[in-house]
């Protein structure tokens, strides 16, 4: 029932339109039972032979007209009703859309892509159909239903009571499927979720595959997702695939019924042969209204088992967010301090970092070395509250950043990862991230700092090119210039840069690096690279190993050791030297 209230506020919003379409719905299901009276009073008078050519067209005009009628309150009701189960749709995509932004990387670590895609799209759809048709259908079993009982009653009440005797059956039948196709559905949404996932990963890692030479082992494993998909419909359709048969069989019993019994109160002129007829045409009419119950029962299960889904998303609060009290930061001076800092991705796993302290005063520069997974990232990720260090405390400008008013905080912050993303639109619109103006010269000036300005003057657009999904026309380097211009565009106090330089040549990097450079005393840097020389005019120098820092200072006195920085650096500069 929680989570059926995710539709309250559609059907507030729309109550009006729901309404009209209630209403012309109901219009129709009149004119329908209207039917079987004009064609009683029909079938009577050719029955006595009362009936001429002019009574006859009169009769048609008459059933000519209701057709009319009910075409022009049938769109009307499609057109509120369905419209407004559309409007629902994309209320509850956008919705679901925006919570998916509010919560934390953490999240987003534990759950696939593919369950997120099929909850915006497949699920969405689910709840689509059973707050259009299945409100429909809800409609036509309880107004066309009850107004047919009631015309039969009218004709011969003894006739009806036998009708209705399947009704029970019915009832108790949809009762005790219902619950089993609910846990089905739920079953068949979730390995949907999982077919996506496998389908989206593939695609995304196409060009590993072929590489590889992995198509026939790769197509194997989308059988298996798409096997096990089927199989959960397999088993679901076991009850939806006897559920309407069941329908069907309680119809036609009640058929039967009225042919035997209706039929000898005909002989025996109890009713009339019109009346007769009528009796069959309102059984028919309400041959609708039963199957509806099986069908919304489909309908309706489906919705709320995605419902249901949709609303745990929903209720999952962010690992991140302001606190109550949370402090407006108008303006960010750069001052970071980190105070036995410690951070685990997990409450039971492993250390990713551990009694990090740090300083870096407004316009300094940090430089963080160490070997793979010593913890660089992590560090970075934590300065604009990606994730929230687990122990002590972070400040910035003196405050604890849990203080600060989240949005505030990464105002301030220009971030450059280790792996840049790019999105499938223009040049332009990667670097501006849709904050651009008429004004291209910040965008040059940005592009040109950065060293892919040449680049971009020699693509047939320029900015406008089109880079593809993940940015396929461009090369690795390319990405990583396109992702540090992003950062200058921005112009923010705070530059974050995640071994900015790790995927173009040594002459590319240095360029690079000067460009940063060249922001020291304007901007507070921290700034992380596998290259040492990329680091080595920082203020300070940190040196990372298991998520501790085993040594700091600046390059001269890290050099006058013999630790990881003083080695790796030697090292290094051989290498640069021999090539």
């Amino acid at each position: 029932m929680q989570s059926l209230s995710l539709l309250k506020p559609y059907f507030q919003r729309n109550r009006h339109l729901i309404a009209a379409g209630f209403v012309c719905l109901i219009i129709v299901d009149g004119m329908q039972l209207f039917i079987p009276r004009v064609i009683k009073r029909a079938v009577d008078d050719l029955t006595v032979l009362a009936a001429d050519a002019a009574d006859l067209l009169r009769y048609a005009l008459y059933l000519a007209a209701i057709g009319v009628f009910v075409g022009i309150f049938r769109y009307l009701w499609r057109r509120f009703l369905l419209g407004t189960s559309r409007k629902v749709e994309e209320g509850l995509r956008n919705r679901l859309f925006s919570h998916i932004l509010t919560l934390s990387p953490s999240y987003f670590d534990r759950t696939k892509t593919g369950d997120l895609m099929a909850l915006a799209t497949n699920d969405i759809q689910q709840i689509r159909m059973a707050t259009g048709m299945g409100l429909v259908a809800v409609n036509d079993a309880i107004v066309m239903g009850t107004a047919a009982i009631g015309f039969m009653a009218y004709i011969n009440l003894r006739l009806t009571l036998y009708v209705l005797i399947p009704m029970p059956c019915i009832v108790i039948g949809t009762r005790i499927l219902g619950r089993k196709m609910h846990r089905r559905y739920k079953a068949v949404q979730a390995s949907f979720a999982d077919l996506t996932e496998s389908v989206r990963e593939r695609l995304a890692g196409i060009r590993i595959i072929k590489a590889y030479n992995r198509e026939r082992n790769e197509a194997a494993g989308i059988r298996s997702a798409s096997r096990r998909y089927v199989d959960h419909n397999l088993r679901l359709v076991k009850i939806t695939g006897g559920f309407f048969p069941l329908m069907m069989l309680f119809t036609n019993t009640s058929l039967a019924i009225v042919l035997y019994l209706g039929g000898r109160h005909t002989i025996l002129q109890q009713i009339t042969a019109g009346d007769f007829v009528a009796f069959i045409s309102y059984l028919n009419l309400l041959t609708w209204p039963m199957m509806a119950l099986g069908w919304v029962t489909n309908l309706i299960q489906r919705g709320r088992a995605s419902l249901d889904r949709i609303h745990h998303i929903l209720q999952t609060a962010p690992a991140i967010k302001d606190a109550p009290d949370a402090v407006r930061l108008e303006k960010i001076e750069g001052w970071i301090r980190f105070a036995q800092v410690g951070f685990r991705y997990t409450a039971t796993g492993p250390a990713a970092l551990s009694k990090i302290d740090l300083n870096v005063a407004p316009g300094g520069v940090l430089g963080i070395v160490g070997p793979p997974g010593s913890g660089k990232s992590t560090l970075l990720n934590l300065i604009p509250r990606l994730y929230d260090a687990t122990e002590g405390r972070i400040r910035l400008d003196g405050r604890d950043l849990r203080e600060l008013r989240l949005a505030d905080v990464r105002r301030g912050i220009a971030a450059v990862p280790q792996e840049p993303f790019v999105f499938a639109g223009s040049i332009a619109d990667n670097i501006c991230l849709g904050a651009g103006g008429g004004d291209q010269a910040p965008l040059i000036a940005a592009a040109e700092k950065a060293l892919i300005y040449d680049t971009v003057q020699s693509l047939p657009r320029g900015f406008d090119t089109l880079v593809g999904e993940k940015g396929v026309t461009l090369s690795g380097g390319q990405k990583q210039r396109l992702a540090l211009a992003r950062a200058f565009y921005s112009d923010r106090p705070l530059l974050i840069l995640d071994d900015p330089i790790s995927q173009v040549d040594a002459d590319t990097g240095r360029r690079m690096i000067a460009a940063i450079r060249a922001m020291r005393g304007r901007k507070t840097i921290v700034i992380s690279s596998h290259r040492l020389s990329a680091v080595s005019w920082a203020d300070d120098i940190i040196s990372l190993e298991n998520g501790r820092i085993v040594e700091s200072g600046t390059h001269a006195a890290l050099m006058a050791g013999d630790h990881y920085y003083a080695r790796t650096f030697r090292l290094q500069e051989t290498v640069d030297h021999a090539s």
